[in-house]
């Protein structure tokens, strides 16, 4: 693992929405799970983006590059809907929204392409200025320091070796923090997806779409749906559903995002019910489908408020 992930990868599979004016700010703070109200510029914001229930459509990492400039990082197949529907919530905030994939390179980087860059280390969700580029830390997969650089379209792509999508995408799996895409869009609230463990959630900020909903779904008691990670030896995609042989008609989990390992079958990080995650036999697609493996996260849990 160490050995493979190491360089730069362009990152086409994700976009960016940009969110400029005096505005832009407040307009995200109640909008979104995270406070955009209080972001500095040396930080990073995993956030999401909820239905009036509480579903997650989108998940982005937010960021200023300037007092009134602020882009969002998604999956791109989810970004045209997020945007469309952000829009409608602007009303008289003098903020502008836009598609802005264009306008910049995303790139993942990795192990000593990332240490020869910046060699001192950083915490998840802390951010840099590099000239016009953005280096945005996240979590590590298997120990390897991990990081988003992103930059204006025009300039060039920082020296390192060449990463494989295979690699990152499989590091992103390991690292436990799920990018929500199309096909789970309005599946889970964020603390099926941990987000309260790792940064996603401001339980004290003020009101966004759903907010009641991912409230109460923290302080009511024990939440009984989790995010663990999973191994098969068949291919996993998400959305696809995990049964128990104890109940063959009713999913107990579904995968949110997978990769393939290059030793062989594929890892993923799949969400459902935390009693049946941990009894024991799971199967992909059917009661008697390939066999799952699950095992923790990387990362401790917050305890129920």
């Amino acid at each position: 693992m160490h050995l493979l992930l190491n360089g730069l990868v362009p990152l086409s599979h994700l976009g960016a929405i940009r969110a400029e004016g005096p505005d832009a700010a407040s307009f995200l703070h109640g909008q979104l799970t995270q406070d955009f109200a209080l972001l500095g510029q040396s930080e990073a914001r995993l956030t999401a983006f909820c239905s009036a229930k509480g579903r997650v459509q989108a998940s982005f990492i937010g960021f200023k590059r300037s007092k009134e400039d602020i882009v969002l990082v998604c999956s791109a197949d989810v970004l045209a809907p997020a945007l469309k529907r952000l829009s409608m919530f602007v009303l008289r905030a003098k903020v502008r929204l836009t598609d802005a994939s264009d306008a910049f390179h995303i790139c993942g980087m990795a192990g000593q392409a990332l240490q020869t860059m910046v060699p001192e280390s950083a915490a998840p969700w802390a951010k840099q200025d590099l000239g016009d580029a953005s280096l945005v830390h996240l979590y590590p997969a298997q120990g390897v320091a991990r990081a988003l650089w992103v930059a204006p379209s025009e300039q060039a792509l920082p020296p390192g070796d060449a990463l494989s999508l295979d690699a990152w995408l499989l590091s992103e799996v390991h690292a436990g923090v799920a990018t929500v895409g199309a096909a789970v869009a309005d599946a889970f609230v964020p603390q099926m997806l941990n987000y309260e463990s790792v940064g996603g959630v401001n339980f004290k900020k003020g009101c966004y779409p759903g907010q009641e909903v991912v409230a109460r779904s923290q302080f009511r008691g024990v939440l009984k749906r989790r995010a663990m990670l999973a191994h098969s030896t068949a291919e996993m995609a998400a959305g696809q559903e995990i049964f128990r042989p104890q109940d063959p008609e009713q999913p107990c989990a579904n995968v949110v995002q997978a990769a393939p390992c290059p030793d062989g079958g594929w890892d993923a990080i799949v969400s459902g019910q935390v009693s049946a995650l941990q009894s024991g036999e799971l199967h992909l697609a059917a009661s008697d489908g390939p066999a799952v493996q699950v095992r923790a996260m990387p990362y401790p849990l917050l305890d129920d408020v």
